[in-house]
């Protein structure tokens, strides 16, 4: 294979496989024909394209060749067995699907209805999120166990299970009407903020972000606010946008050259994307003051304010703790606590911060949860408690998988005096 042909191929793999997916299994109405047809597609370039060249529109020429290796395959299966469901549905698919056009590339909104299927109500909220991760967004199924914390033959045991009751439920592969949205909007918005998650701080893994989920995480968001426009926009799903930007906006600045870990107080906040900061900011102002704001727009608000600060010294503290309190009262989590206690640190100083944390650690949340232990290790390095510190940096390491965090709390471990 030529150099530019295997060049193209591996770019289309890495930005459109899961796309070209969600388009065959919108053609195909089967999970997993639908990724044996991905596969095929490919395998189908790689033979066909250095003799004939690289097609002008490399994706659609995939979806179409995945389309017809599934109808080739349903074809030979219902040779050697009665004329059933398979052999009517393999002439269904002869034709392309009404609405669709190989030469166009006007697909962008696969992936949305694909994460409304994943999503349906049928479905129990664990399996619509492992579901949508997996299919959707690609992560293995060994990541996603390390995402809910638990063993990861559960989780392909749950992907299977949803699969099999999508298929026979015959869900359909749509965005719901616009009486059904509200039932699986909270799913959705949580799907895409979890795909944006694993895309600001991954996993696992040698890099701290994957720009390629976050990058479609708010492509995702964008389409969802499109969906209810104007008055009727969700504010959710505005404060979910505006949350994204304000996070995504400050990924320039997040690691070194080197791809070391730079604390947002360090950061060069001339590298910031302050287009996207006003939009975020934009977004966030819309969505308060529609007074049906929940969670996601208070962490935006939280996120606005770091962002608009234009020294770490100037941070408005203050607010931040009362935003927090907000967001306590209306989604109580561990989490949230563990950040509000990070900013009492930052108001009120360290030992206020510390007992807070320590207070969580008593009731047995975030045992394992590297970032508290993180944390705590902090603060007892702030108030010299040295050999409190070099414990919960200890912790902290062993439970870290992703490798630059890893490499950061050695830093900070083999920091310590003594």
């Amino acid at each position: 294979m030529t150099d530019p042909v295997r060049a193209t191929l591996e770019a289309v793999y890495r930005g459109e496989s899961r796309r070209i997916f969600a388009t065959l299994v919108r053609l195909l109405g089967d999970f997993d024909r639908a990724e044996e047809a991905l596969h095929e597609a490919f395998r189908a370039a790689l033979e066909q394209w250095p003799a004939q060249g690289v097609p002008a529109n490399p994706r659609a020429w995939l979806v179409s060749a995945g389309r017809f290796k599934a109808i080739d395959a349903i074809r030979r299966q219902a040779r050697f067995s009665p004329w059933d469901e398979s052999a009517e549905r393999a002439e269904a698919l002869a034709d392309p699907a009404p609405g669709w056009d190989a030469d166009t590339d006007e697909l962008e909104d696969d992936r949305l209805r694909l994460v409304f299927t994943c999503c349906h109500p049928a479905l129990s909220p664990d399996a619509q999120v492992a579901l949508t991760l997996r299919e959707v967004c690609g992560l293995a199924t060994e990541e996603i166990a390390r995402a809910f914390m638990v063993p990861a033959p559960t989780i392909a045991q749950r992907i299977v299970r949803a699969k099999a009751r999508i298929r026979d439920a015959r869900i359909p592969y749509q965005v719901p009407t616009r009486t059904e949205l509200s039932e699986r909007l909270d799913a959705v918005l949580r799907v895409v903020y979890l795909v944006f998650n694993e895309g600001y701080a991954a996993s696992s893994g040698q890099s701290l972000t994957r720009a390629d989920l976050s990058a479609e995480a708010i492509r995702l968001g964008r389409l969802l606010v499109e969906l209810l426009p104007g008055a009727e926009a969700a504010p959710e799903a505005l404060g979910l946008l505006a949350l994204m930007l304000l996070h995504d906006a400050r990924r320039a600045a997040r690691t070194s050259a080197q791809g070391e870990i730079v604390l947002l107080d360090q950061q060069d906040r001339g590298l910031w994307h302050r287009a996207q900061i006003e939009e975020g900011a934009a977004l966030v102002e819309r969505a308060l003051r529609s007074r049906r704001f929940g969670p996601y727009a208070l962490q935006a608000a939280i996120a606005a304010v770091h962002a608009e600060a234009e020294r770490a010294e100037a941070t408005d503290w203050p607010q931040i703790v009362g935003l927090y309190d907000v967001l306590l009262r209306l989604d109580p989590s561990p989490v949230a606590e563990l950040n509000r206690a990070a900013a009492i640190a930052m108001r009120d100083g360290p030992a206020a911060g510390l007992a807070l944390v320590d207070a969580l650690f008593a009731r047995g949340e975030l045992a394992d949860y590297h970032l508290a232990h993180g944390a705590r290790a902090e603060l007892c390095r702030r108030l010299g408690r040295l050999g409190e510190a070099r414990g919960a940096y200890e912790r902290a390491l062993a439970l870290a998988r992703q490798q630059p965090e890893r490499q950061f709390l050695a830093r900070q471990l083999a920091s310590l005096p003594g």
